[in-house]
């Protein structure tokens, strides 16, 4: 009743169901990363950073935590679903919160097209007698039935996936790991620094591609609504999720880096094919240790890690429908399932669509990586303004850690690496943001000036404050 009455005084009604617990949350923001994510883009990494693709993911990490904090702060302040787009509507003002949703809708939209497309490019790759479009809708259907279901469904369904992901990693550790012990790679901490290669640039640039692996940990913030404990369990679940993705992420990089069979080729082409991380497998266990790699993390891509991104496209698209600043027949929510249904079923379409144009081209995956980081990273940083705006100006708390230095930091990290991001991605991130601008010039037009319910509640005590 208590988590109701939270809803109600920002003028929301309860209509998801409040089943998820912590430990769901874990699961769920783990299968969004993809324990075994890096295993995708490894050569990318690898490449991109000068070979320090260990450092790049552990600056990542240190990156982020920041932005978890601060979504912590917000969550608090503001549970309910949305993400950035409530946290800038409510935290600055509904016309930031707009474009900040509709920056992230980059992220949000895009993601569960480019995972299906990966996911079906590399099962074709594994049988080639069936066509992408095939694997493409296969799996955009499985995933769209099973989140039609209901919340529960899709927790449990990843749960299970999550434990399949977690034992090939704990597969490759190992025979990685034996290998490099007996000689067959090149033991070295070049993987987290070399003073060949090494500008704080150049490991930027690495860590806005990486960030694709770090992507999800805030997926969990879409859950607010849905969680039995109330919202502040989502920051703790963040917080979590995000360390223990991190360090599985360094681990199977760094083995990944000291197993390369190329080194210099791979410095010098990168990884078109997309498969370095494969054949560094395949030195350390041989062609069947390649192949599980291979088809886990098409399976991963395609089944549960695409299935969570499409729950949080959804609850984002939901989020932005009942405040009127998208159709209204995307609030739509199941009564006998408490999902946002038709928000569901147009994310699995859209995805659908997405996924088979790419597929056409060329540099498909490339183009939706950047736009998807550039999104994310954007986002990220409206989040930090918004601790600071919210707490620290309109509240005024005297919280100098909580409130300033700590979105600072966050702040100052994620700028230098969108300044140092792929050039392609800012201007196609910058129109992408230029099309927000006309389109809520637009709805101011139209009379339908961005607003949000209950934006005036009781603020916490100057005390209260004190001691977030």
């Amino acid at each position: 009743m208590q988590l109701q009455e939270e809803l109600a005084r920002y003028g929301y009604r309860q209509e998801l169901a409040r089943k998820l617990r912590f430990r769901d949350l874990i699961a769920y923001g783990l299968v969004y990363m993809v324990p075994i994510a890096p295993m995708a883009i490894f050569g990318s990494v690898y490449a991109g950073s000068g070979g320090m693709v260990a450092l790049a993911y552990a600056v990542g990490v240190v990156a982020l935590v920041f932005t978890a904090f601060s979504y912590a702060q917000m969550v608090k302040a503001f549970p309910m679903s949305g993400s950035v787009y409530n946290y800038a509507g409510r935290g600055i003002s509904p016309p930031v919160g707009f474009l900040a949703g509709w920056v992230i809708l980059l992220d949000y939209v895009l993601v569960p097209g480019l995972l299906y497309l990966v996911a079906a490019l590399a099962m074709h790759a594994t049988v080639p007698a069936v066509p992408v479009w095939v694997w493409l809708l296969g799996f955009v259907t499985v995933n769209t039935i099973i989140n039609s279901v209901g919340i529960r469904m899709t927790a449990m369904v990843t749960r299970v996936m999550l434990i399949g992901e977690l034992i090939v990693l704990a597969v490759f550790l190992a025979v990685a790991g034996w290998a490099v012990a007996s000689g067959k790679g090149r033991f070295s901490w070049g993987a987290f620094y070399n003073a060949d290669t090494f500008t704080w640039s150049l490991v930027a640039g690495a860590v806005s591609i990486a960030v694709l692996s770090f992507l999800g940990f805030d997926g969990i913030s879409m859950l607010a609504e849905e969680t039995r404990d109330g919202a502040r369990q989502i920051g703790r679940a963040m917080a979590a999720v995000l360390v223990l993705a991190g360090v599985l992420f360094i681990a199977q990089t760094w083995l990944a880096a000291m197993l390369v069979p190329d080194a210099d080729g791979l410095l010098a082409e990168g990884d078109p094919n997309g498969t370095a991380f494969y054949d560094a497998a395949q030195v350390a266990g041989g062609g069947w240790l390649a192949t599980l790699c291979a088809v886990a993390t098409a399976i991963a891509w395609g089944l549960p890690n695409s299935m969570v991104a499409q729950v949080a496209t959804s609850r984002l698209l939901y989020a932005m429908a009942r405040d009127r600043q998208l159709p209204a027949f995307l609030a739509k929510v199941s009564i006998r399932r408490s999902v946002p249904i038709n928000a569901t079923l147009l994310t699995g379409a859209v995805s659908l669509t997405l996924g088979l144009y790419m597929a056409t081209r060329a540099d498909g995956i490339a183009l939706l990586s950047s736009l998807i980081n550039f999104g994310a990273l954007v986002a990220f940083l409206v989040l930090h303004v918004s601790v600071v705006v919210h707490h620290l100006i309109r509240c005024r708390s005297r919280n100098w850690w909580a409130h300033l230095v700590m979105p600072g930091i966050g702040f100052a990290i994620l700028a230098y690496v969108v300044v140092n991001a792929n050039i392609a991605a800012q201007r196609l991130g910058l129109a992408w943001l230029a099309l927000g601008v006309v389109v809520l010039a637009g709805l101011y037009l139209s009379g339908r000036r961005p607003a949000l319910s209950g934006l005036a509640p009781a603020q916490p005590a100057r005390r209260d404050m004190e001691r977030v």
